[in-house]
């Protein structure tokens, strides 16, 4: 189990989908990610069909297992298991983390969970899952159906309530990473803050940099 005491390796994670990255090409802007510091990738495909996630997350994943870091696959048990993903991603109106472990007993390697209430804390999918999304952290307009903005204090305060590796995600740049680090997130999660920089590879590099420090 991933916790706080430096299993979880993977400081910048990156959050992306092909509507993330433009015009460009959603493995292009990965690897450059790669190249410049991102430790995980989580794909995040909202509006497309299976077949197109399917192709997507394969094609992905070559690069990942290249580089060597885990692709995580956001809430699509079917493309995740097709493809053997390290990992899945669910949040509170997904396939539970619970139902996920009956539906893929040898199970990956990580089962990710977003917190938005704080109720959430108290329930089993919290205790069973590997890491924690705090999701958001900052409103942002990537993520318009947002119930808590949980700002430092709500980071601070799920660290003291678990050992569990806490993912930070919403509105995080270089000028509030090393904050957001502090107040007890392992890990950091980011989408346009690479996916639409001119330069993903100097941006996950500087990013990364901060997290560091």
């Amino acid at each position: 189990m991933s916790n706080s005491n430096g299993e979880f390796p993977y400081k910048l994670y990156l959050v992306m989908s092909q509507l993330d990255c433009g015009d460009r090409d959603l493995v292009q802007v990965a690897e450059q990610a790669i190249l410049g510091g991102v430790d995980i990738i989580q794909l995040r495909e909202k509006n497309t069909d299976y077949e197109d996630f399917l192709q997507k997350a394969q094609n992905l994943h070559e690069l990942t297992q290249k580089h060597d870091i885990p692709l995580i696959i956001n809430d699509n048990l079917n493309v995740a298991q097709a493809i053997s993903a390290d990992g899945i991603h669910v949040g509170l109106s997904d396939t539970s983390p619970t139902e996920i472990h009956q539906l893929w007993p040898q199970r990956p390697k990580m089962v990710g969970y977003s917190i938005e209430y704080w109720d959430q804390m108290q329930n089993p999918d919290a205790q069973l899952a590997d890491y924690l999304g705090i999701s958001p952290i900052f409103a942002t307009p990537t993520k318009t159906d947002t119930v808590t903005e949980w700002g430092l204090e709500g980071i601070a305060k799920i660290r003291q309530a678990t050992s569990k590796a806490l993912v930070a995600i919403g509105g995080i740049n270089l000028t509030n990473a090393q904050n957001i680090v502090r107040a007890g997130a392992d890990s950091i999660a980011v989408v346009s803050a690479i996916c639409g920089a001119d330069d993903p590879q100097k941006a996950a590099f500087q990013l990364k940099n901060e997290i560091l420090k």
